[in-house]
């Protein structure tokens, strides 16, 4: 069993290993995005053949794995991310358990089909800090619907401590119109 430093270690040689095949920031278009199915969007972005999102730039979190109906981003919360209270803001929380959850979604869409979040929950379960080292935001899908899909996601530390939950509800449509 591995100590959390060595844990610890792991993710974020793992998290080096993804940053380095990794484009630089930018997007892709609408009418690009619906000629893909979700895997080869995703694909293209981990292996650096379509840009980055420039969000997960701004706020430093990057997707790590993918699989139909679930979706993994990691990122480390640190001071720049601290409310006036000198905590991380929930909405770096928010932040990674709303990208989890609408990827996860992604994940399962036809091609064509984009998707935008309707309704947003989060649960906070204990505030992170600088000390918190890297954490891991999972989604998952519940359903997808011909109009509305549903997705859970929790945000855990390398000690699979609990930080957040959420679900969320997303409309689905038609990208190539």
């Amino acid at each position: 069993m591995l100590t959390r430093e060595e844990k610890i270690a792991q993710w974020l040689a793992e998290e080096h290993a993804a940053r380095i095949r990794l484009a630089k920031p930018g997007t892709t278009s609408l009418a690009d995005v619906s000629t893909l199915t979700p895997t080869e969007f995703f694909d293209g972005i981990s292996s650096g053949e379509l840009p980055c999102p420039p969000f997960g730039e701004l706020v430093d979190f990057i997707p790590m794995e993918w699989s139909p109906g679930r979706f993994v981003f990691q990122g480390t919360p640190n001071a720049r991310h601290y409310n006036p209270l000198g905590t991380v803001h929930g909405g770096y929380a928010a932040t990674l358990l709303d990208s989890c959850m609408g990827c996860a979604i992604h994940t399962q869409l036809k091609k064509g089909q984009g998707y935008t979040t309707l309704d947003l929950r989060v649960s906070f379960v204990r505030a992170m800090g600088s000390h918190t080292g890297p954490v891991r935001a999972e989604g998952k899908v519940i359903h997808v619907g011909r109009s509305t899909a549903l997705a859970e996601g929790r945000l855990y530390d390398v000690d699979d401590r609990l930080y957040a939950t959420g679900t969320t509800t997303c409309m689905i449509f038609d990208m190539t119109q």
